[in-house]
């Protein structure tokens, strides 16, 4: 039996809500969250972000770090 909601839905990640997921996380959880929220391998999140860092000269780990902050 799957667990329902008090809207009488299903509890799924995708309909809860994005949160982070900081017991499967590297660092505060933010890459392993997002995967989790989509239904994404944790690793190419991981690599995106690594890459998206790189290439965006850092920008991307201020949004990471924006996340992590205010996120759950």
């Amino acid at each position: 039996m799957s667990p329902v909601d008090h809207m009488g839905g299903n509890n799924t990640p995708s309909q809860r809500g994005f949160r982070l997921d900081k017991a499967n996380g590297k660092f505060m959880g933010v890459c392993s969250g997002i995967a989790q929220f989509f239904g994404w391998d944790v690793t190419l999140v991981r690599i995106a972000f690594a890459l998206g860092t790189i290439f965006g000269f850092g920008s991307l780990l201020l949004i990471y770090l924006a996340i992590g902050l205010i996120a759950d």
